[in-house]
């Protein structure tokens, strides 16, 4: 990530942290898992709808919870401490973005698909802000040079 990060255009590797590339990276293909696993306990396994959603999101943020701590932050931590954290983290994001924030947008009239994308968003904004300075806190002791050579 540190090498695509050097390549950005407008100095925005100057601001860019490659945890925040990173981040995207591995959310964005959570995401996907999400909604994989979302259509086929649903639609194939005729799961009930909040169960099914209820799977794939938890699935979803165990397999980011591994690839973050492993890939991205690259944390040493205490892996029960560290879940513990990220589980209140996740509780969180699911009742103020997802219900929350989404279903009042929805009900102030905009279109829940709107909605959701507004909501996902915010989440995006919360979970990398969480993840990076406080459930993987550890790496921060850690050198992480950014492009410009400042430690942060």
């Amino acid at each position: 990530m540190a090498a695509v990060v050097r390549r950005l255009p407008f100095g925005l590797s100057r601001i860019v942290p490659p945890s925040l590339l990173g981040f995207a990276v591995i959310n964005g293909f959570t995401f996907a898992v999400d909604l994989t696993l979302l259509t086929v306990a649903h639609s194939w396994l005729r799961l009930w709808l909040p169960v099914a959603i209820t799977v794939s999101y938890a699935c979803a943020f165990g397999l980011s919870y591994v690839l973050n701590r492993a890939f991205n932050f690259r944390s040493h931590g205490a892996v029960g401490p560290q879940l513990a954290v990220y589980v209140v983290v996740v509780v969180v994001n699911y009742l103020v973005w997802i219900l929350g924030v989404a279903t009042g947008l929805t009900a102030l009239g905009l279109d829940f698909r709107l909605a959701r994308i507004a909501a996902g968003c915010c989440e995006a904004v919360y979970m990398y802000c969480m993840m990076r300075w406080v459930v993987f806190r550890d790496a921060r002791s850690q050198p992480n040079h950014n492009t410009s050579g400042v430690q942060t």
